[in-house]
Protein backbone atom coordinates (compact mmCIF):
# COMPACT_ATOMS: atom_id res chain seq x y z
CA UNK A 1 0.00 0.00 0.00
CA UNK A 2 1.25 3.55 -0.70
CA UNK A 3 2.35 5.57 2.35
CA UNK A 4 0.10 8.24 3.80
CA UNK A 5 0.35 11.54 1.94
CA UNK A 6 -0.72 13.62 4.95
CA UNK A 7 2.87 14.28 5.98
CA UNK A 8 5.07 12.54 3.41
CA UNK A 9 8.74 12.29 4.30
CA UNK A 10 9.86 10.27 1.29
CA UNK A 11 9.19 10.93 -2.38
CA UNK A 12 7.61 7.95 -4.24
CA UNK A 13 9.81 6.10 -6.73
CA UNK A 14 8.01 4.91 -9.88
CA UNK A 15 9.56 2.13 -11.97
CA UNK A 16 8.51 2.88 -15.55
CA UNK A 17 9.61 -0.55 -16.76
CA UNK A 18 6.50 -1.94 -15.06
CA UNK A 19 4.50 -0.45 -17.92
CA UNK A 20 6.00 -3.02 -20.29
CA UNK A 21 4.52 -6.01 -18.45
CA UNK A 22 0.71 -6.50 -18.42
CA UNK A 23 1.04 -8.17 -15.01
CA UNK A 24 2.74 -5.19 -13.35
CA UNK A 25 1.08 -2.36 -15.29
CA UNK A 26 -2.02 -2.05 -13.03
CA UNK A 27 0.23 -1.68 -9.95
CA UNK A 28 2.27 0.96 -11.76
CA UNK A 29 -0.84 2.97 -12.59
CA UNK A 30 -2.08 2.72 -8.99
CA UNK A 31 1.26 3.92 -7.63
CA UNK A 32 1.43 6.69 -10.21
CA UNK A 33 -2.10 7.84 -9.42
CA UNK A 34 -1.19 8.15 -5.74
CA UNK A 35 2.04 10.05 -6.50
CA UNK A 36 0.51 12.61 -8.85
CA UNK A 37 -2.68 13.26 -6.89
CA UNK A 38 -1.46 13.04 -3.28
CA UNK A 39 2.19 14.11 -3.37
CA UNK A 40 2.91 16.01 -6.58
CA UNK A 41 6.58 14.97 -6.57
CA UNK A 42 8.06 11.61 -7.59
CA UNK A 43 11.15 9.90 -8.93
CA UNK A 44 11.10 7.81 -12.12
CA UNK A 45 13.63 5.06 -12.78
CA UNK A 46 14.16 2.76 -15.78
CA UNK A 47 13.24 5.77 -17.90
CA UNK A 48 15.03 4.71 -21.14
CA UNK A 49 17.08 7.89 -21.51
CA UNK A 50 20.46 6.56 -22.74
CA UNK A 51 23.23 6.91 -20.12
CA UNK A 52 25.66 8.29 -22.71
CA UNK A 53 23.27 11.16 -23.52
CA UNK A 54 23.14 12.09 -19.83
CA UNK A 55 26.89 11.64 -19.37
CA UNK A 56 27.75 13.94 -22.28
CA UNK A 57 25.61 16.71 -20.87
CA UNK A 58 27.05 16.36 -17.37
CA UNK A 59 30.60 16.53 -18.69
CA UNK A 60 30.03 19.80 -20.56
CA UNK A 61 28.39 21.64 -17.64
CA UNK A 62 31.53 23.07 -15.99
CA UNK A 63 32.52 24.84 -19.20
CA UNK A 64 29.32 26.84 -19.28
CA UNK A 65 29.42 28.74 -16.03
CA UNK A 66 31.79 31.61 -15.43
CA UNK A 67 29.58 34.32 -13.86
CA UNK A 68 26.49 34.57 -11.71
CA UNK A 69 23.43 36.01 -13.43
CA UNK A 70 20.50 37.94 -11.99
CA UNK A 71 17.20 36.26 -11.27
CA UNK A 72 14.49 36.70 -8.67
CA UNK A 73 11.91 34.37 -7.15
CA UNK A 74 9.28 35.51 -4.66
CA UNK A 75 10.78 39.03 -4.90
CA UNK A 76 14.18 37.90 -3.59
CA UNK A 77 17.43 37.46 -5.49
CA UNK A 78 18.37 33.86 -6.27
CA UNK A 79 21.93 32.65 -5.83
CA UNK A 80 22.20 30.71 -9.06
CA UNK A 81 23.25 31.05 -12.66
CA UNK A 82 21.57 29.31 -15.55
CA UNK A 83 21.54 28.91 -19.29
CA UNK A 84 18.28 28.10 -21.04
CA UNK A 85 17.74 26.20 -24.27
CA UNK A 86 14.64 24.91 -26.04
CA UNK A 87 13.52 22.79 -28.95
CA UNK A 88 15.27 24.36 -31.95
CA UNK A 89 12.64 26.19 -34.05
CA UNK A 90 12.50 29.06 -36.51
CA UNK A 91 11.34 32.45 -35.28
CA UNK A 92 7.75 33.52 -35.92
CA UNK A 93 7.69 36.09 -38.73
CA UNK A 94 3.96 36.92 -38.80
CA UNK A 95 3.68 40.71 -38.25
CA UNK A 96 0.54 40.52 -36.09
CA UNK A 97 1.47 37.48 -34.01
CA UNK A 98 0.93 37.77 -30.24
CA UNK A 99 3.97 39.15 -28.43
CA UNK A 100 4.38 35.87 -26.54
CA UNK A 101 5.27 34.15 -29.83
CA UNK A 102 8.67 35.80 -29.48
CA UNK A 103 9.39 33.05 -26.94
CA UNK A 104 9.53 30.64 -29.88
CA UNK A 105 12.62 30.51 -32.04
CA UNK A 106 16.19 29.34 -32.43
CA UNK A 107 18.62 28.98 -29.56
CA UNK A 108 21.69 31.15 -28.99
CA UNK A 109 24.56 28.68 -29.07
CA UNK A 110 27.89 29.75 -27.50
CA UNK A 111 30.56 29.67 -30.19
CA UNK A 112 33.22 28.87 -27.58
CA UNK A 113 31.72 25.38 -27.04
CA UNK A 114 30.86 23.99 -30.50
CA UNK A 115 30.18 20.53 -29.10
CA UNK A 116 27.37 21.85 -26.92
CA UNK A 117 24.63 22.01 -29.55
CA UNK A 118 24.53 18.29 -30.51
CA UNK A 119 24.76 17.32 -26.84
CA UNK A 120 21.84 19.55 -25.81
CA UNK A 121 19.72 18.64 -28.84
CA UNK A 122 20.18 14.92 -28.17
CA UNK A 123 19.15 15.41 -24.56
CA UNK A 124 16.07 17.46 -25.48
CA UNK A 125 15.05 14.78 -27.98
CA UNK A 126 15.30 12.01 -25.39
CA UNK A 127 13.50 14.00 -22.67
CA UNK A 128 10.74 14.89 -25.14
CA UNK A 129 10.18 11.17 -25.74
CA UNK A 130 10.25 10.45 -22.00
CA UNK A 131 7.74 13.24 -21.39
CA UNK A 132 5.36 11.85 -24.00
CA UNK A 133 5.58 8.31 -22.59
CA UNK A 134 5.06 9.59 -19.09
CA UNK A 135 2.08 11.77 -20.05
CA UNK A 136 0.41 8.75 -21.63
CA UNK A 137 0.77 6.81 -18.37
CA UNK A 138 -0.52 9.78 -16.38
CA UNK A 139 -3.64 9.90 -18.56
CA UNK A 140 -4.30 6.21 -17.97
CA UNK A 141 -3.66 6.58 -14.23
CA UNK A 142 -6.34 9.29 -14.23
CA UNK A 143 -8.82 7.01 -16.07
CA UNK A 144 -8.50 8.84 -19.38
CA UNK A 145 -7.48 7.68 -22.88
CA UNK A 146 -3.71 7.46 -23.26
CA UNK A 147 -3.63 10.37 -25.73
CA UNK A 148 -6.03 12.63 -23.80
CA UNK A 149 -3.43 15.30 -23.06
CA UNK A 150 -1.59 15.28 -26.38
CA UNK A 151 -3.58 18.18 -27.95
CA UNK A 152 -2.33 20.50 -25.22
CA UNK A 153 1.38 19.96 -25.88
CA UNK A 154 3.57 22.65 -27.41
CA UNK A 155 5.95 22.45 -30.32
CA UNK A 156 8.67 23.66 -27.94
CA UNK A 157 10.02 22.18 -24.70
CA UNK A 158 12.53 23.99 -22.51
CA UNK A 159 15.74 22.96 -20.80
CA UNK A 160 17.69 24.80 -18.11
CA UNK A 161 21.28 24.11 -17.15
CA UNK A 162 21.63 25.46 -13.62
CA UNK A 163 24.60 26.05 -11.35
CA UNK A 164 24.26 26.88 -7.66
CA UNK A 165 27.62 28.21 -6.42
CA UNK A 166 28.76 27.10 -2.99
CA UNK A 167 27.74 29.62 -0.34
CA UNK A 168 30.79 31.05 1.50
CA UNK A 169 30.89 30.28 5.25
CA UNK A 170 29.09 32.88 7.35
CA UNK A 171 27.83 34.63 4.21
CA UNK A 172 24.20 34.53 5.30
CA UNK A 173 23.20 33.32 1.81
CA UNK A 174 20.39 30.76 2.03
CA UNK A 175 18.22 31.13 -1.08
CA UNK A 176 19.42 29.13 -4.06
CA UNK A 177 15.97 29.61 -5.55
CA UNK A 178 12.96 30.69 -3.51
CA UNK A 179 9.70 28.80 -2.86
CA UNK A 180 7.72 28.34 -6.06
CA UNK A 181 5.68 25.99 -8.18
CA UNK A 182 6.82 25.35 -11.73
CA UNK A 183 5.22 27.72 -14.22
CA UNK A 184 7.08 26.56 -17.34
CA UNK A 185 5.14 23.50 -18.47
CA UNK A 186 2.92 20.48 -17.92
CA UNK A 187 5.55 18.48 -16.07
CA UNK A 188 9.14 19.02 -14.98
CA UNK A 189 11.77 16.29 -15.35
CA UNK A 190 14.75 17.19 -13.18
CA UNK A 191 18.19 15.61 -13.34
CA UNK A 192 20.01 16.31 -10.07
CA UNK A 193 23.46 16.54 -11.58
CA UNK A 194 25.59 16.43 -8.44
CA UNK A 195 26.98 13.72 -6.19
CA UNK A 196 24.69 11.93 -3.76
CA UNK A 197 25.87 13.82 -0.67
CA UNK A 198 24.96 17.22 -2.15
CA UNK A 199 21.66 18.54 -0.77
CA UNK A 200 19.63 21.58 -1.67
CA UNK A 201 16.25 20.71 -3.20
CA UNK A 202 13.33 20.68 -0.75
CA UNK A 203 9.59 20.11 -1.20
CA UNK A 204 6.83 21.40 1.07
CA UNK A 205 4.76 18.48 2.32
CA UNK A 206 1.06 18.52 3.17
CA UNK A 207 1.72 19.25 6.84
CA UNK A 208 3.77 22.35 6.00
CA UNK A 209 7.22 20.86 6.60
CA UNK A 210 10.16 21.10 4.20
CA UNK A 211 11.55 17.68 3.16
CA UNK A 212 14.79 17.16 1.26
CA UNK A 213 14.65 15.50 -2.15
CA UNK A 214 17.93 13.56 -2.13
CA UNK A 215 19.96 12.63 -5.19
CA UNK A 216 19.02 9.12 -6.36
CA UNK A 217 21.32 7.78 -9.10
CA UNK A 218 19.74 6.92 -12.45
CA UNK A 219 16.48 8.70 -11.73
CA UNK A 220 14.67 11.88 -12.68
CA UNK A 221 12.66 13.92 -10.18
CA UNK A 222 9.25 14.65 -11.71
CA UNK A 223 6.71 17.20 -10.54
CA UNK A 224 3.42 18.73 -11.58
CA UNK A 225 3.44 22.10 -13.34
CA UNK A 226 0.93 24.91 -12.84
CA UNK A 227 -0.88 24.38 -16.15
CA UNK A 228 -1.51 20.70 -15.45
CA UNK A 229 -2.98 21.62 -12.08
CA UNK A 230 -5.44 23.88 -13.90
CA UNK A 231 -6.32 21.20 -16.46
CA UNK A 232 -7.07 18.63 -13.75
CA UNK A 233 -9.15 21.03 -11.65
CA UNK A 234 -6.55 20.89 -8.88
CA UNK A 235 -6.59 17.08 -8.60
CA UNK A 236 -2.91 17.02 -9.59
CA UNK A 237 -1.55 19.88 -7.54
CA UNK A 238 1.72 21.66 -8.30
CA UNK A 239 3.78 21.16 -5.15
CA UNK A 240 5.80 24.02 -3.66
CA UNK A 241 9.55 23.51 -3.65
CA UNK A 242 12.76 25.50 -3.18
CA UNK A 243 16.54 25.16 -3.29
CA UNK A 244 18.79 26.09 -0.39
CA UNK A 245 22.30 27.39 -0.87
CA UNK A 246 24.84 25.24 0.94
CA UNK A 247 28.62 24.99 1.13
CA UNK A 248 28.48 22.49 -1.74
CA UNK A 249 28.46 23.52 -5.37
CA UNK A 250 25.37 22.06 -7.04
CA UNK A 251 24.28 21.44 -10.64
CA UNK A 252 20.70 20.90 -11.72
CA UNK A 253 19.09 20.20 -15.12
CA UNK A 254 15.31 20.71 -15.29
CA UNK A 255 13.39 19.92 -18.48
CA UNK A 256 9.96 21.52 -18.85
CA UNK A 257 7.36 19.78 -21.00
CA UNK A 258 5.85 22.52 -23.14
CA UNK A 259 2.29 23.80 -23.15
CA UNK A 260 0.59 25.32 -26.21
CA UNK A 261 1.07 29.08 -26.05
CA UNK A 262 -2.49 29.72 -27.31
CA UNK A 263 -4.06 27.57 -24.58
CA UNK A 264 -6.72 29.70 -22.90
CA UNK A 265 -7.76 29.65 -19.29
CA UNK A 266 -11.27 28.62 -20.33
CA UNK A 267 -10.07 25.65 -22.42
CA UNK A 268 -7.76 24.52 -19.63
CA UNK A 269 -10.39 24.73 -16.91
CA UNK A 270 -13.31 23.26 -18.87
CA UNK A 271 -11.80 20.45 -20.96
CA UNK A 272 -11.83 17.86 -18.16
CA UNK A 273 -13.96 19.59 -15.54
CA UNK A 274 -16.72 16.99 -15.66
CA UNK A 275 -14.27 14.09 -15.55
CA UNK A 276 -12.61 15.34 -12.38
CA UNK A 277 -15.73 16.70 -10.67
CA UNK A 278 -16.06 13.71 -8.33
CA UNK A 279 -12.37 13.23 -7.55
CA UNK A 280 -11.04 14.08 -4.11
CA UNK A 281 -8.46 16.84 -4.01
CA UNK A 282 -5.18 16.57 -2.13
CA UNK A 283 -5.29 18.14 1.31
CA UNK A 284 -2.56 20.67 0.64
CA UNK A 285 -1.06 22.88 3.34
CA UNK A 286 -1.94 26.55 2.84
CA UNK A 287 0.91 28.21 4.67
CA UNK A 288 2.20 31.76 4.49
CA UNK A 289 4.68 30.43 1.92
CA UNK A 290 1.88 29.11 -0.28
CA UNK A 291 0.08 32.44 -0.28
CA UNK A 292 3.11 34.20 -1.74
CA UNK A 293 3.51 31.90 -4.75
CA UNK A 294 3.09 33.80 -8.00
CA UNK A 295 0.72 31.80 -10.26
CA UNK A 296 -0.72 34.13 -12.91
CA UNK A 297 -2.27 31.42 -15.06
CA UNK A 298 -3.88 29.72 -12.06
CA UNK A 299 -5.35 32.99 -10.87
CA UNK A 300 -6.76 33.73 -14.27
CA UNK A 301 -5.62 37.29 -14.99
CA UNK A 302 -4.13 36.41 -18.39
CA UNK A 303 -6.16 34.73 -21.07
CA UNK A 304 -3.45 32.57 -22.62
CA UNK A 305 -0.67 30.41 -21.30
CA UNK A 306 1.75 32.19 -23.63
CA UNK A 307 1.14 35.60 -22.11
CA UNK A 308 1.49 34.26 -18.58
CA UNK A 309 4.81 32.72 -19.62
CA UNK A 310 6.08 35.97 -21.10
CA UNK A 311 5.15 37.75 -17.88
CA UNK A 312 7.01 35.16 -15.81
CA UNK A 313 10.15 35.50 -17.93
CA UNK A 314 10.13 39.29 -17.69
CA UNK A 315 9.57 39.29 -13.93
CA UNK A 316 12.35 36.75 -13.36
CA UNK A 317 14.89 38.36 -15.74
CA UNK A 318 14.19 42.05 -15.29
CA UNK A 319 17.25 43.52 -16.97
CA UNK A 320 16.52 41.72 -20.23
CA UNK A 321 12.80 42.21 -19.79
CA UNK A 322 13.18 45.98 -19.65
CA UNK A 323 15.61 45.96 -22.57
CA UNK A 324 13.66 43.80 -25.01
CA UNK A 325 10.04 44.25 -23.88
CA UNK A 326 9.77 47.92 -22.80
CA UNK A 327 6.12 48.23 -23.89
CA UNK A 328 4.89 45.61 -21.42
CA UNK A 329 7.66 45.64 -18.83
CA UNK A 330 6.01 47.95 -16.31
CA UNK A 331 2.62 46.30 -16.83
CA UNK A 332 3.97 42.89 -15.83
CA UNK A 333 6.27 44.12 -13.06
CA UNK A 334 3.57 46.14 -11.32
CA UNK A 335 0.44 44.05 -11.88
CA UNK A 336 0.78 42.17 -8.55
CA UNK A 337 -1.32 39.20 -9.61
Amino acid sequence: MPPSAENFEEIPVIDLSQADDPASRPRLLDDLRFAITQVGFLYVKNHRVPPDVIKSLLEVLPKLFDSVGSETTAAKADQREQIEFATELTAVSAPHAPLCESLRGPNQWPSEIPELRPIVEAYITELTLLGERFLSLVAQALDLPSDAFDPFLSDQNRLKLVHYPAAPPDSGITQGVGPHTDSSGWWTFLLQASEEHVKGLQVLNNAGDWDYVPVLPDTFVVNVGQAFEVLTSGICKATIHRVLSTRDERFSIPFFQGVRRDLTKREATESFREHFSNWSKKNGHMSDVGRTIDSPFLQGKYDTWGESQLRTKIRSHRVNGQKFYPKVYHKYIKDDV
